[in-house]
């Protein structure tokens, strides 16, 4: 082998074990999440992303409420308060967990905020609770009226469908995790979703289309249950 092709061999190896620690690096690289009502779900959630290596700003009704949830967290530089506009402004990602009432208001004032990003969306709507609004919801199934509250979003329905209870002492649990089902129109929006809900210690069941999140909705055979992804799958009929 003469010089010149030992130096192109030894430069091309270089260059492509750089790119591979390149490309690891960003496989592995952090997320920035905004959370929008951060109380026993989205509390929870953005804690166990936190300590997954992600960035949080979590948000809630005040300022106030919101910086002694932090400060009760104690998760370091990677946690910190702010408004919900902030919060919006801040994530690539952005979780909304609210009283279901609250999601029109949040569409419109954060309209800018959120567009073109993908978000978690996690209310359930309750008649007593949130009024008439969500009578409508529940007939039309949570993807679709959630999609129409939250215009220029990349939607995602999760984490709806299993209490906070759960949600807290079955995370990362041993042998088969608690499973999580989840409905997008966009495959892109609907990979990122799964491996957060990886991250957070669940396994992640894409289950369909936004028409598709009315199979884990409130009333359902799955909802309230921390099922396995098998059992899950079994009772949603999804056979892959």
């Amino acid at each position: 082998m003469n010089r010149k092709r030992r130096v192109f061999l030894a430069t091309a190896g270089v260059m492509l074990l750089a790119g591979c620690a390149a490309s690891g690096q960003d496989r592995g690289r952090g997320m920035k999440i905004g959370v929008i009502g951060s109380g026993r779900i989205g509390g929870a959630l953005g804690e166990f992303w936190v300590k997954a290596g992600h960035e949080v700003v979590f948000s809630a009704r005040t300022i106030e409420e919101v910086n002694a949830l932090v400060a009760r967290l104690n998760l370091g530089p990677r946690a910190r308060a702010g408004t919900p506009r902030e919060a919006a402004a801040f994530g690539e990602v952005v979780l909304i967990s609210v009283p279901y009432a609250a999601l029109p208001q949040i569409g419109r004032d954060l309209a800018e905020e959120l567009k073109g990003k993908v978000v978690l969306e996690t209310g359930n709507p309750y008649p007593e609770r949130d009024g008439d609004m969500a009578v409508a919801a529940r007939a039309k199934g949570t993807g679709v009226a959630s999609a129409e509250f939250l215009p220029g979003v990349r939607l995602v329905r999760a984490f709806n469908s299993v209490g906070d209870r759960p949600l807290r002492s079955q995370a990362g649990r041993f042998g088969e995790r608690v499973a999580i089902p989840l409905a997008a129109d966009d495959a892109e929006a609907m990979k990122i979703a799964a491996k957060l809900v990886e991250d957070a210690g669940f396994e992640p069941v894409p289950v369909g289309p936004l028409s598709r999140a009315r199979e884990f909705d409130f009333g359902t055979r799955v909802y309230g249950y921390a099922l396995t992804a098998r059992q899950l799958r079994w009772e949603l009929g999804i056979r892959n």
